[in-house]
């Protein structure tokens, strides 16, 4: 596949807790210029972010990030303030205590609290693969679907382990058609971008897709300036 297609599924990302405005800029600079899916920022990010990018990106975030143990309540206020901010994408994460419990009921109010909170955003749930049974995997994918999310995503990428092909499989094969698959955590080669695309995922959290792209555009940059990655 074409770097600029795979391109086109990443929500370029930057999570790190002391990333800076200025790395904000330089991100959403990055996504636009080589027309990705997103930015994925933090939450104190994203008036900023949609302050400069306007139009011209989609402006990710996250909701309950990344341990997914704060109240519903909780997380149905962040993801409306970043709604009111300008985010057009929600990536919450799951309560894994109640998933852990097997608390199905209140795993589903939890995520249907979010969804009510983002006024018809696209919503994305991180279920934390690393934690989990296939058993427990399995039973999310139903839930999410139930739950009106537009997503069901791997992971955070600060647990102890990001997305798998296995993972992504399952995930696909196990949610309905209306409900898209996001690989994220650990993607790292253009090949891990490739695969995780033919097993089903639509979307790819991860900043080193851009990042490769940058250096092939380096390793054969045109003497006139065109495009030669």
């Amino acid at each position: 596949m074409d770097i600029r297609e795979l391109l086109r599924y990443c929500d370029h990302t930057l999570l790190r807790v002391d990333c800076t405005e200025a790395e904000i800029r330089k991100l959403c600079d990055q996504a636009i210029k080589y027309q990705c899916a997103s930015v994925c920022i933090p939450p104190c990010h994203v008036p900023g972010a949609k302050r400069y990018v306007g139009d011209r990106m989609r402006i990710c975030t996250v909701i309950g990030f990344p341990n997914g143990y704060m109240s519903s309540a909780a997380k149905a206020f962040e993801a409306a303030d970043a709604v009111a901010n300008g985010a057009d994408e929600i990536d919450m994460v799951v309560n894994l205590s109640m998933v852990k419990d097997g608390c199905w009921e209140d795993v589903a109010e939890d995520i249907k609290a979010v969804r009510r909170s983002c006024l018809g955003k696209v919503l994305k749930v991180i279920i934390e693969c690393c934690l989990l049974t296939d058993e427990e995997k399995m039973r999310l994918c139903t839930i999410v679907a139930e739950c009106g999310a537009d997503f069901i995503k791997t992971s955070t990428g600060f647990s102890k382990g990001g997305a798998t092909r296995h993972d992504v499989e399952l995930m696909r094969r196990c949610s309905p058609e209306n409900v898209q698959v996001k690989a994220a955590g650990g993607i790292a080669t253009l090949e891990d971008a490739e695969d995780f695309i033919a097993l089903g995922a639509t979307r790819l959290g991860t900043s080193r897709i851009v990042k490769l792209a940058m250096e092939l555009e380096r390793e054969g940059a045109d003497p006139n300036g065109g495009e030669s990655y």
